[in-house]
């Protein structure tokens, strides 16, 4: 079991998640400075966020969560969909975005080598090669390693268009967004191999189970889902995955109003192999859970349980469109 003392300050609430093997902290103006059993099982921050047009107040967020969470003993942190900015309107969200060479990612590559810790950047709004011919982007999920490199970038696969009057959520994301043209091999890192996917990606398990086939020990979705949609289907959507692909499943969230057109719904999660849900930031406030990855557990349900064994080939499923 993972145990945490905590020091704390007084303007800093502590809060226990449901699980006794995560904690969460809302960060508010002072850190909350822990002191952490030792764990024979790497550890991973998943980060609960509100980002908005200031790509400088978001930078300082986003480090002070990815600071607490090393100092807490974390390998790996997940920042979500979006970390970097969430855009007002078509013109803004493209007038803020950089290129993989920019200020914003060198500053998350000096922040992952000064601390010694992999980031997942898991929504960032890159600039497309054709960018003077073409003023459109892509939403890339960015991997950096302790010392400071890149080692992968997916580009998301599926947007969000969707028009959803009755609930009033209205998107056209490949309005400003070049869909990513492939899926990326999963990336070994100190808590596994980890499986990328953003956001809208969640609804298509066909995703998640070639990477699974590739060998992913984690699939993780940093999102910013609308309050609607989150509601109804973001919980529900992370344990399916981890269910059918025996993995433990770990999404990032945005949370709350991010400026007078758009709210996140929150609940950053951590979802293990046998879907069961041990991590929920809630619903209101940016902070982080921590969550043991227990390798074993992985193996063990897959074992007891081998359902990629008994999965037949592609032609099974697809011979009803031979009739």
């Amino acid at each position: 079991m993972l145990t945490f003392r905590c020091i704390l300050k007084p303007s800093v609430q502590y809060l226990s998640c449901s699980s006794a093997l995560t904690q969460r902290i809302h960060l508010q103006n002072s850190p909350c400075l822990c002191r952490m059993s030792t764990s024979p099982h790497p550890l991973a921050a998943v980060c609960q966020v509100t980002a908005t047009p200031d790509v400088e107040a978001n930078f300082s967020a986003c480090k002070q969560l990815v600071e607490e969470a090393r100092g807490r003993g974390a390998g790996m942190v997940f920042l979500p969909e979006g970390f970097d900015y969430i855009g007002s309107s078509r013109e803004e969200t493209l007038s803020l975005s950089q290129d993989l060479e920019g200020d914003t990612v060198s500053r998350y590559k000096e922040l992952a080598r000064r601390l010694d810790v992999w980031l997942s950047l898991g929504g960032f709004h890159e600039r497309g090669q054709n960018w003077e011919s073409d003023r459109r982007i892509y939403n890339s999920h960015i991997i950096i390693n302790n010392t400071g490199d890149i080692v992968s970038v997916y580009r998301k696969a599926h947007l969000f268009d969707v028009e959803l009057t009755d609930k009033g959520v209205s998107l056209k994301e490949s309005a400003f967004t070049i869909p990513g043209p492939s899926l990326v091999p999963p990336v070994q890192t100190p808590i596994g191999k980890v499986g990328l996917g953003i956001c809208y990606d969640l609804r298509f398990p066909e995703l998640s189970i070639a990477l699974q086939r590739q060998g992913a020990d984690i699939l993780t979705y940093p999102s910013a889902f609308t309050v609607a949609t989150g509601a109804a289907h973001w919980e529900v959507l992370l344990r399916a995955r981890a269910i059918e692909t025996q993995c433990y499943v770990l999404a990032a969230a945005q949370v709350g109003r991010h400026h007078d057109k758009r709210s996140s719904y929150g609940h950053a999660v951590a979802v293990d192999p046998w879907g069961e849900v041990v991590g929920d930031c809630g619903g209101e406030n940016p902070g982080l859970v921590m969550v043991e990855i227990n390798l074993d557990k992985v193996s063990s349900t897959r074992r007891n349980m081998p359902v990629q064994q008994h999965r037949r080939d592609t032609g099974f499923y697809h011979s009803l469109e031979k009739t």
